[in-house]
């Protein structure tokens, strides 16, 4: 041994919680992932990874049917996290992954959410599930110039 101490990332982290089909499901998701970010002190934009969580959960309370719970998952890793929202409704969300053939109407209060979602994140997507589908969201590990102090 050189004397050197070489970081060896842990074994990838993972959450997953059952929030209520409410709105009280929105503040609790964002608190949730601002913790996991911020206990693993993980290098992925709290901020954003907030702000996109928020918008998954508040899609799926609106959009989606069915009474079953709606589910977070979040997954902390070396290069970054993934953050899905799991809901009873197998219907895929509206152009998450295709641009919309216009801007939002600024005077509208919806319609960027997918949009948010589109330009913030690394990639993102939708998946079928047994239960019905998952949305996600992955973001990257800031560089640590990028990183607030």
């Amino acid at each position: 041994m050189n004397g050197h101490t070489v970081y060896e990332p842990s074994i990838p982290a993972s959450w997953r919680v059952a929030l209520p089909h409410t709105s009280a499901a929105v503040p609790v998701a964002r608190a949730l992932v601002r913790t996991a970010l911020a206990e693993l002190d993980h290098a992925a934009d709290c901020d954003t990874a907030e702000l996109l969580t928020a918008e998954l959960v508040a899609n799926a309370v609106e959009h989606a049917t069915g009474e079953g719970p709606i589910e977070l998952v979040v997954e902390l890793a070396p290069t970054g996290c993934k953050v899905e929202v799991h809901d009873p409704d197998p219907a895929p969300p509206g152009r998450l992954t295709q641009p919309g053939m216009r801007a939002p109407d600024p005077w509208q209060e919806h319609g960027r959410g997918l949009l948010l979602i589109r330009s913030l994140s690394s990639s993102c997507g939708h998946r079928l599930t047994a239960s019905g589908k998952a949305v996600w969201f992955r973001l990257p590990v800031l560089p640590r110039q990028w990183r607030p102090v």
